[in-house]
């Protein structure tokens, strides 16, 4: 059943005990909104905790590191940025999912109830929903949020980004948001593993379908070599529609056990959802991502094989 932001409100409000569910390989805006309505319950005098599959990177320690962890007993669990249960990875099918607050178009309609509004980040909706809770919104709830708006627009760059999206950003820097800081985090800060990945990245890329196809491939080997790991490869994807001609770049991630997800990029030109749809997978027009129990030459067949098919 879908709900609106005030319904919302008044059914967190009623509720305690309550769990909060982020979608694996976690970004800024789950990672933003979990922790922004994590605070905001807290504040309300309520037992919450946010979880998440996969290691967090350390980037986002400021998120949540003044947070003490709690133990209880969930009585209701809300999932935040995770359009399908298959993205929460390690944790799907662990909980009944009473709550889902989303803004991607491909959600599945999982949970018992769902919030879905077409925003350029989950965050924005979040965002009015703590108003409504009528909590005060601090500096660290600001920077949570702040924190998903700028990374799902690619620091206000992406198409996706409105006039709405940059007045809630105002509003959050007005509330104390460190939005220098944050950007020079999220967009300008590379460590030495990355750097050394990022250069195997490129030197992956492979071109198809008259080169309107550029595909990076990066696998458990390149992490072995370079000391990276799978939290750092969030800045690899866009990377591929940088390139003059593509239309359609895909970062495909080869898994622990062989199997591996792609990330794929788009412009206008062709539906990025749709693509992942075909496997699976979902998201929104120009970002979407999917999964594949392959390995990474069988997947990249495959992707070729549809891309092809969409470009004609």
């Amino acid at each position: 059943m879908k709900i609106d932001v005030k319904e919302c409100a008044s059914i967190l409000a009623s509720k305690d005990n309550i769990l909060i569910l982020t979608h694996a390989h976690p970004d800024g805006d789950t990672l933003g909104c979990g922790f922004a309505l994590c605070r905001a319950l807290l504040k309300m005098g309520k037992m919450c905790s946010v979880i998440n599959a996969d290691e967090i990177p350390k980037k986002y320690d400021y998120l949540y590191e003044d947070i003490a962890p709690m133990k209880f007993r969930q009585e209701y669990v809300v999932a935040v940025d995770v359009a399908t249960e298959s993205l929460l990875g390690d944790l799907q099918g662990e909980y009944h999912i009473d709550m889902c607050i989303d803004h991607h178009a491909t959600n599945s309609e999982y949970a018992d109830v769902l919030l879905l509004e077409d925003v350029s980040a989950a965050c924005q909706i979040v965002f009015e929903v703590i108003k409504e809770l009528d909590v005060e919104i601090d500096e660290k709830m600001a920077n949570c949020l702040y924190t998903g708006l700028t990374t799902d627009t690619g620091c206000f760059r992406y198409a996706s980004t409105t006039a709405s999206t940059y007045y809630a950003a105002a509003e959050l820097i007005e509330m104390g948001a460190d939005n220098g800081k944050i950007n020079r985090i999220m967009f300008e800060t590379k460590s030495k593993t990355y750097a050394r990945l990022e250069r195997l990245a490129l030197d992956s890329m492979r071109f198809y379908e008259d080169e309107r196809v550029c595909i990076i491939t990066i696998t458990q080997e390149m992490y072995r070599l370079t000391g990276s790991n799978e939290q750092e490869t969030e800045a690899i994807p866009p990377l591929t529609r940088q390139i003059e001609g593509v239309e359609i770049g895909v970062t495909i991630r080869e898994k622990p056990d062989g199997t591996c997800k792609a990330s794929i990029r788009t412009y206008e030109s062709v539906n990025a959802a749709e693509l992942a749809k075909k496997f699976g997978g979902g998201g929104h027009s120009q970002a979407a991502a999917c999964r594949f129990d392959c390995g990474v030459k069988e997947a990249r067949e495959k992707i070729i094989e549809k891309c092809g098919e969409l470009l004609k």
